[in-house]
């Protein structure tokens, strides 16, 4: 998707990124609306999933979302895999400090807000601050909301 931001020119987003625990899931549950917003979103740009997969689960639930999934071990993980997919057309949504390179490595960092937290460092790094993940991929979904955030 190309979205033109006023005084800021043309943004290219051909990937999101997504994390997995404290994103997508809470407490090892996905969060409620989330796979609707990923239905609607994958009609737009390529979804993955970035994960260490701690739970064991991250396989079937990119299953479930129709996205595919890559093991991320390490922070240098997830940004070396954002070099793969050109880093400089992704967005990555995401909380913890493993993602802090990869927050850092892409074209728009997102950080959420949500129950398990984000760490300080993510926090301060990111282009835009969510109070969820919900609200982060309304931003793709409905361009104007990221438009209004990212003008000058």
């Amino acid at each position: 998707m190309k979205i033109d931001i006023p005084g800021n020119g043309p943004l290219t987003i051909e990937t999101v990124i997504l994390d997995l625990n404290g994103t997508l899931c809470v407490g090892g549950e996905l969060v409620p609306g989330v796979v609707d917003r990923i239905r609607q979103l994958r009609q737009k740009c390529e979804i993955v999933l970035f994960s260490g997969d701690s739970r064991g689960d991250a396989s079937r639930i990119a299953n479930e979302l129709g996205i595919s999934f890559t093991k991320t071990v390490t922070g240098h993980d997830k940004a070396n895999e954002a070099d793969k997919l050109k880093a400089e057309t992704c967005a990555a949504i995401a909380n913890g400090l493993i993602d802090l390179q990869l927050i850092q490595r892409v074209k728009l960092g997102i950080v959420v807000l949500q129950g398990e937290g984000v760490h300080a460092k993510t926090f301060l790094a990111a282009d835009i601050i969510m109070p969820n993940v919900n609200d982060a991929l309304d931003l793709f979904i409905d361009e104007k909301r990221l438009i209004a955030t990212l003008r000058e």
